[in-house]
């Protein structure tokens, strides 16, 4: 059901992969109810500011480092998802710093909102916003975190 790669250009030891592919596993299989495939293929990267920062400008013309970055490949003949999750290290640590979390949970939160980003979410329109973030607080209360957009 998943096949998972995770690739570091910036360590991240607090991170395992283990953890990693849980977390990606959740969130595949709570947005398997949805979305029709057999196989996720998918690919997180941990990188640094730069990388970041040109991902964002040559894919989508904006010149600023995203926490979470996310290139949906869509459903092939097969029934396989492919998608490829991008997360800014420095920018994860320090949004973490700033909203009180620990690395982990807010990397939770990051990896699950890439992963469903991945499999076809979005957040362009207000109803299909409630219905990822509603699913991605649900995933977290599953592994023990708490809402991250509760104040």
């Amino acid at each position: 059901m998943l096949q998972f790669t995770v690739q570091y250009t910036v360590a991240v030891p607090e991170l395992s992969r283990q953890q990693l592919r849980a977390w990606a596993l959740r969130a595949v299989k709570a947005a398997h109810q949805d979305v029709a495939f057999d196989v996720a293929e998918l690919t997180l990267r941990f990188v640094d500011t730069e990388e970041a920062i040109a991902l964002n400008k040559a894919y989508r013309e904006k010149d600023y480092a995203p926490n979470v970055l996310t290139f949906e490949y869509g459903i092939d003949e097969l029934d396989t998802v492919r998608g490829d999750i991008i997360i800014c290290v420095p920018i994860l640590k320090q949004e973490a710093q700033q909203q009180h979390k620990t690395l982990k949970q807010h990397a939770a939160h990051l990896v699950i909102h890439g992963v469903l980003h991945a499999l076809g979410y979005d957040h362009i329109e207000e109803a299909d916003a409630q219905e990822m973030e509603a699913l991605e607080a649900k995933i977290l209360a599953d592994i023990g975190f708490p809402n991250p957009y509760e104040t």
